[in-house]
């Protein structure tokens, strides 16, 4: 498309923008094909849609949709509510490709009453309203068959899928099945239990299946006291066998007060392309619903904009019709009858809260499951959260760490050790005889190791690291500071893993001078950097180790002038010690290693000949 192309789409588009009235609705965006690829809402069409058209819009992702804008056209409405409700639905019916996507990986299983004569209560992941009422859809299935278990002990209903007719129960036409006989059914369908008992029951198990189990509870002890005062004492004890039921149940469920009656409670958990909305309603004080939406952005969307989206498809999907609507932050949105709240403290706090911590745990779960299919993901994870942690300019795609070994002063060795994607890179790793140090200063080994690191790297122009770890507090940041900073002229940013007195790590120190950088001792962050210092630990300690070994392990053949270590091995490798060498003649030594050096080696053990 050309400029001038361009210019005329624009202007043309402009013009429909100044035609568009001042009143609440819902607006639509057409590409060249004539295919909707943005469905909006506004308190005002004509100011919202001219934003889109503003010089000023600085957004990148705004801009490439004006690009594609080659048409608009909007619907009216009379209130604010009304162009949320068409929004969402206009949204579900197109599936824009700039609008947010709702994400609904699984259909989550409900609750179904039907409207038979003899209804049945079972759980279904299919919905149809010709066959009787919905209650749900659970997230946690679980929770779902502990309130079923509760109605099937209660209540009994008919667990048969047969179905019944009033005609059919008055001729006879049924008979019992196992479940009667085994006291899992009370027998409608042959009058062993009464029509209007039945119907009673089932209108208690719909109570319950509502959230309404103070008021089921209610009733009954009510009712068990009746009964009581009519000396019916075996009715009596079923209705008190059933509120004690209710008053288990009740005792494991969340109740946060009594006071607290029909609400709804949403928040909101973000990352960079996704939104996690958490939704729980409260009845009488009890949370009985609970159900995570996620949320794919398409342009960047803002928590308002979000929130607004979810309250229209909650109210559409449980069929809400709460007064009262807790939100994190006020949101523009206006709805009959509706009041917003945010709460600062109180019971109302305590369910905002509950409901983010169900909104993070969702974020954290569906993150793992994400890491377990994709296991580089969890790797840049955890160097993004290094990076913000410290404030890195760039992700810590290579860290080293150095460490220091030696027995006062002798056989002094050190070590480098290299993380890569936050996972050892084993074939990086680095092992150093101190040089230039006498006696145990492990701060000017240090610095020596740190300074012949990282110039040779600089001489051979291979990749320096990202940070620098170091194996200790302020005194080993302060002499690698020296070193990569003062001598090399290196802006390398360092960190150190400081110890408690029980020698156990407990600090993550950053910056000059070195503050404490606040890090949960249980994240996985926290114990990726403590595996990178056990990491350089057991490597400086194994080659110390070697060292020292090979050291302990020096032959009397080493003290022997003109001859080498290559001769050395070749005796021993034969004759297996330096015994069997002082007791061999001339004539073995010399099928050995030749005449010339065994008539060394024979003059050594043997001075007298």
């Amino acid at each position: 498309m050309t400029k001038e192309e361009n210019e005329t789409r624009l202007e043309r588009l402009k013009a429909i923008v100044r035609a568009m009235p001042d009143k609440p609705g819902s607006y639509q965006y057409y590409d060249a094909e004539g295919t909707i690829i943005y469905v909006g809402k506004a308190k005002n069409l004509k100011n919202r849609v001219s934003s889109y058209f503003h010089t000023e819009v600085d957004r990148y992702k705004t801009k490439v949709l004006v690009s594609k804008i080659w048409d608009i056209s909007y619907t009216v409405v009379n209130t604010e509510e009304d162009a949320l409700l068409l929004e969402n639905a206009l949204i579900k019916k197109y599936n824009p490709r700039y609008n947010v996507l709702l994400k609904d990986g699984k259909t989550y299983p409900s609750i179904c009453v039907t409207k038979e004569y003899l209804p049945r209560i079972f759980p279904t992941r299919t919905i149809n309203k010709k066959w009787g009422t919905y209650y749900g859809p659970y997230s946690h299935v679980g929770a779902m068959h502990g309130i079923l278990d509760l109605i099937r002990q209660l209540y009994r209903p008919r667990p048969c899928k047969q179905p019944m007719t009033e005609e059919g129960v008055k001729n006879g036409k049924y008979q019992v099945c196992l479940d009667y006989h085994i006291k899992k059914c009370g027998g409608p369908c042959i009058n062993k239990q009464s029509w209007d008992d039945y119907q009673q029951n089932i209108q208690q198990a719909r109570e319950i299946l509502k959230g309404n189990v103070r008021q089921v509870q209610h009733e009954l002890k009510q009712h068990m006291l009746q009964l009581s005062e009519q000396l019916r004492f075996e009715e009596a004890e079923e209705c008190k066998r059933r509120y004690l039921l209710l008053e288990q149940f009740v005792a494991k469920s969340e109740v946060v007060s009594h006071t607290i009656d029909n609400i709804d409670v949403l928040t909101i958990t973000n990352d960079e392309k996704v939104a996690f909305i958490n939704y729980l309603h409260v009845s009488n004080g009890q949370i009985n619903q609970s159900f995570t939406f996620e949320y794919k952005k398409r342009l960047d969307e803002g928590d308002e904009e979000l929130l607004q989206l979810a309250i229209v498809e909650m109210r559409e999907r449980f069929k809400s019709n709460a007064k009262e609507i807790i939100l994190p932050k006020e949101v523009d949105i206006d709805l009959e009858g509706v009041t917003i709240t945010v709460p600062q403290r109180g019971d109302k706090k305590t369910l905002l809260d509950l409901s983010q911590m169900n909104g993070k745990q969702y974020k954290f779960d569906r993150l793992k499951q994400a890491e377990k299919l994709n296991p580089e993901q969890k790797q840049v994870r955890l160097m993004k959260e290094l990076q913000d942690l410290l404030h890195l300019p760039k992700l810590p795609y290579q860290i080293e760490c150095f460490d220091n070994s030696n027995i006062s002063g002798s056989d002094a060795v050190a070590a480098c050790v290299v993380f890569k994607k936050m996972k050892p890179s084993k074939e990086d790793y680095r092992k150093y005889n101190i040089k230039t140090v006498v006696g145990p200063d492990d701060y000017a080994s240090m610095k020596e190791v740190v300074f012949r690191r990282y110039h040779r790297l600089l001489e051979e122009e291979l990749p320096l690291p990202d940070l620098i770890v170091a194996d200790g507090g302020k005194g080993q940041m302060e002499v690698i500071r020296q070193a990569v900073q003062d001598e090399l002229g290196l802006d390398i940013p360092i960190a150190g893993l400081a110890k408690d007195d029980r020698h156990r790590t407990n600090e993550l120190l950053y910056g000059f001078p070195p503050r404490v950088v606040g890090m949960k001792d249980t994240s996985e962050l926290f114990k990726v950097l403590t595996h990178l210092q056990d990491e350089v630990h057991r490597f400086a300690i194994t080659f110390h180790r070697e060292k020292r070994s090979k050291h302990a392990l020096q032959s009397e053949l080493d003290n022997i002038k003109g001859i080498g270590p290559k001769t050395r091995d070749g005796l021993l490798n034969a004759l297996k010690s330096v015994k069997r060498i002082q007791e061999a003649n001339m004539e073995t030594i010399s099928k050995v290693i030749g005449p010339a050096k065994a008539k060394i080696v024979y003059e050594h053990f043997h001075p007298e000949t």
